[in-house]
């Protein structure tokens, strides 16, 4: 009795366990059920000319599978379609890029395709059949339905951008198309995924529909139509079917194809970018003049003056909220001061004090990209303060120390005259410090340095003179 209890036991939990693991086998499930309540609603109404069965749609689908005419037929709607979906995509992403750039464009935009978005069907496909005839209105339906929908979705993405990580990517001159594939359209696919899910089937849904309205010769609304004219229940059901199957394919093809878009940008930027590192001509000097910068309320230095001699080595010390990491920026040129001047004529690297890098990328990645490196002497230089074992990981499986070590290489593997470093030591126990303290050194060759640091033993390490910011006086 008790051996008959275990086995039942047993067998429930596999059985439990196979459903719940099984998406399939749960799919397959629910569309028998569904296929049972349609047969069974087919023999309550009684007549195949009101409700045709699932048997009988199924006969007709391999009918006209059978002839052929469901394959050239869907293929000739899918061309216009397909056309039409493409053609929205490419011009609500080039838009939506154009209008985050310039908000006079986006304005300019706004209530045309607000409008688009907010207009039935019907009413476009009436219009479109007035302009352009009925063998091009499924594909204009699509465009217009689909490209508002990815325009706004596309315009949220690039609004979402962190500002901080386009600032960094112009600092390291990564140009635009480098931006755009190794940064921008990964961190859209979000925005795009989510929309692409409803706009795949939007589309299917407005083409078919122009079509059942124009009648295109050979298309697939054409075809319903003409069902419907004699009163063939079963073939418009056969024809929904592979409506509705298309919409399928279609939608999970050009989803996968969305997500590998973004690994393949990202590959192609990185190893487009690993090259020869090229020279960097210019002053190493650095000469601040009557330098004022204020936070609100708050002035963090007025008429500050300071002249960096080339190749000099200089530790920037003061309290917390004096100014340190603002003035650090205004140096690297992603803040603005509120007047003085500064005058430098090369190029200018920063380790930043909260990090800023890539998170899908690697260490490896990340360097190769704002440094334009090979991947070996790339991989090298991490390797000096970092375990190889980390160097392929992204980035953000790594620590917060780890992070600091990837921006402290970034920062000396660029070509630059002048290296900023933004508390570069902090969150690194004593023996790492002093690592990346030689590699500070090992790496600087020539180029002037400016550290900001709260600890004053910094200074020793790197054999250099301290400045100390002071509170502007009123």
């Amino acid at each position: 009795m008790i051996s008959t209890s275990l086995t039942s036991c047993i067998v429930k939990k596999r059985v439990r366990h196979i459903w719940g693991n099984s998406r399939l086998l749960q799919i397959v499930v629910a569309v028998a059920v569904w296929l049972c309540i349609w047969q069974l609603a087919t023999l309550a109404v009684g007549t195949d000319l009101l409700l045709a069965g699932p048997l009988q749609t199924s006969q007709t689908a391999i009918r006209l599978l059978v002839n052929g005419e469901v394959v050239t037929t869907a293929l000739w709607s899918f061309l216009r379609i397909a056309g039409g979906f493409v053609l929205a995509y490419v011009m609500a992403l080039l838009l939506a890029y154009s209008a985050w750039r310039h908000v006079a464009l986006e304005i300019f935009l706004h209530p045309a395709l607000l409008a688009i978005k907010s207009t039935p069907v019907v009413c476009i496909v009436v219009m479109l059949l007035i302009w352009f005839g009925a063998p091009w209105v499924s594909l204009c339906c699509v465009l217009l339905v689909v490209l508002p929908a990815t325009y706004f979705a596309a315009l949220e993405g690039f609004r979402a951008l962190d500002s901080q990580h386009l600032r960094m990517l112009k600092l390291y001159q990564v140009d635009s198309l480098h931006q755009f594939g190794a940064y921008i359209w990964p961190a859209l696919q979000s925005y795009l995924l989510a929309s692409a899910k409803m706009a795949v089937g939007m589309s299917w849904k407005a083409g078919v529909a122009a079509e059942l309205i124009g009648s295109p010769a050979g298309s697939i609304g054409e075809r319903i139509y003409q069902a419907k004219i004699v009163l063939e229940t079963a073939d418009v059901f056969a024809w929904t079917i592979v409506i509705v199957l298309l919409a399928y394919i279609c939608e999970r093809v050009f989803l996968h194809l969305l997500v590998q878009s973004a690994d393949v940008c990202t590959a192609w930027a990185v190893k487009s970018a690993a090259k020869k590192k090229h020279a960097v001509s210019g002053s190493n000097k650095l000469v601040i003049t009557s330098l004022s910068c204020s936070r609100g309320e708050k002035q963090l230095f007025d008429d500050f003056t300071q002249s960096f001699a080339a190749g000099s080595k200089t530790c920037l010390m003061a309290a917390s909220g004096m100014g340190k990491t603002t003035l650090l920026h205004i140096i690297a040129g992603i803040e603005c001061a509120d007047r003085g001047e500064l005058e430098h004529g090369g190029r200018v690297s920063l380790a930043y004090q909260k990090t800023c890098l890539l998170e899908q990328l690697s260490a490896l990645d990340n360097i190769v990209l704002a440094a334009d490196l090979p991947f070996a002497e790339a991989e090298r230089l991490l390797a000096e303060i970092l375990p190889t074992e980390l160097l392929s990981k992204p980035v953000c499986q790594l620590s917060g120390g780890e992070r600091r070590r990837v921006e402290l290489v970034r920062a000396f593997a660029a070509p630059s005259t002048l290296v900023l470093l933004d508390e570069p030591f902090v969150s690194l126990d004593e023996e790492t410090h002093r690592r990346s303290a030689e590699f500070i050194l090992r790496h600087l060759a020539g180029r002037t340095l400016i550290v900001a640091t709260h600890d004053a033993c910094d200074a020793t390490f790197l054999a250099a003179s301290i400045l100390q910011l002071h509170k502007p006086t009123n």
